[in-house]
Formats: structure tokens, C-alpha cells, sequence
């Protein structure tokens, strides 16, 4: 079963109603609108683009679980006749370069699943956007340097960050190499780096780690 937006902008309605999912149904609409921008500047379907914004987070409904959100939200959209061309994004939004290591706040329990669904799944333009779109935006949009701040402060620094923090850069400048002008150029309300009083994360270090407390 295929969704629309209008779908998918009931079924949030309905989710909106529990408090605890408002958060993350925020969050989605600015990446779905985010990711709709960045689509048609490509010549992409800004629709469909913005329908997967919305709904990649969908795993963290009615709960504050979020380790099996991925997994959670894709079975859940299955459970529901939904196609796999939306609800694969619940599975590979926080992942980049094919890797389930590759991801924010360190590495993840082990998921038999997970793993080989992402090392064997070839990504969609559209699921590279959403990708994209996860790290710039909280509920408002940020520039990818200024997400990763946010991500840093909340979630430690881990043995994987520098990797994780490489691959973000990698595919900002690749989907910046389509657009005359760079993604930024779209997005004039971006929060920025300075902003936030940071500089650069151009030059990573190799050996980015702290412990695993994150401190």
C-alpha cells in the first residue's frame, strides 16, 4: 500500500494526541519539508520526499524507546500494508554509508536484522535526502555543523563520532555538488555555527574519542 500526505499528516494527527509524541512528530514535519525543498531543487518528487520526512521517526511513537525505533517503526508500518519504498527510511535514517556503526551516540545493541537490512540495502536518492535532512534539522532547521553540535551535547562523544561525523560532511557535499549554490543556499532561516560559537569541524581529528560516558 502506497501513502499520501494527506495519510500520513491524519495518521500524525491521531499520534499528536498522546503528548509524548509531539516531539518527534515536529522534528518530521521540519525534516519532510526540509527534504521536500532539497528534492525538487534535483528534480525529485517533493512529495513523496517530504511523506518519508515525516514518518522516518515514526518507531518513537507512544514511547521514550528510542535504541529500536528503526526496527519498531518499520514493523510497524509493515503491520499496516504500507510498501517498503516509505517504510524502509524508518530503517535507514541514522544510518550512512551502508553501516549500522555509522550512526550517532555510539554504537547500538547488536540487531541481526538491522545489520544485514542496511549492509545489503541500496540506498534511495530519496532515503540519502532524508539522511541528510535528520542532520539539519531538530524542529527547526540547522546547519549540518550546528546538528552535530546538538547531537554531541546530548549524546557524548564515541568511539565511532569521527567516522560518523566524516560520512555527514561526505554526503552534505555530495547532494551541495547538485545544487548551484550548495544546500544552504535553500534554507536562508538555517541556525548556524557561529550561533551556536563554534567554528569548524572540517579537520577531524582521526582519533576522536572520549570515554563512554560521553564526558
Amino acid at each position: 500500500m502506497e501513502l499520501t500526505k494527506s495519510q500520513v499528516l491524519d495518521m500524525l494527527a491521531e499520534h499528536e494526541k498522546n503528548p509524548i509524541n509531539r516531539g518527534w512528530i515536529a522534528h518530521g514535519k521540519c525534516v519532510g519539508e526540509t527534504a521536500g525543498v532539497i528534492a525538487a531543487a534535483i528534480g525529485l518528487d517533493a512529495e513523496f520526499a517530504q511523506i518519508l520526512g515525516m514518518i522516518h521517526d515514526i518507531g518513537k511513537r507512544n514511547t521514550k524507546e528510542v535504541v529500536f525505533h528503526d526496527i519498531l517503526g518499520y514493523e510497524y508500518l509493515k503491520s499496516l500494508g504500507i510498501d517498503d519504498r516509505y517504510a524502509a527510511v524508518c530503517l535507514t535514517h541514522s544510518y550512512l554509508n551502508n553501516d549500522d556503526t555509522c550512526v550517532a551516540g555510539g554504537y547500538l545493541p547488536e540487531n541481526a536484522f538491522r545489520t544485514e537490512f542496511i549492509r545489503n540495502h541500496t540506498y534511495t536518492p530519496y532515503e540519502e535526502i532524508i539522511n541528510l535532512c535528520d542532520l539539519m534539522c531538530t524542529a527547526k532547521r540547522l546547519t549540518v555543523e550546528a546538528r552535530m553540535i546538538d547531537l554531541l551535547s546530548r549524546k557524548g562523544i564515541h568511539e565511532n563520532s569521527a567516522y560518523h561525523l566524516r560520512e555527514t560532511l561526505k554526503l552534505k557535499a555530495h547532494y551541495d555538488s547538485l545544487i548551484p549554490g550548495g544546500v544552504y543556499r535553500l534554507f536562508p532561516d538555517l541556525t548556524t555555527l557561529d550561533q551556536v560559537g563554534i567554528h569548524s569541524f572540517t579537520d577531524l581529528p582521526e582519533n576522536l574519542c572520549l570515554n563512554s560516558a560521553g564526558v
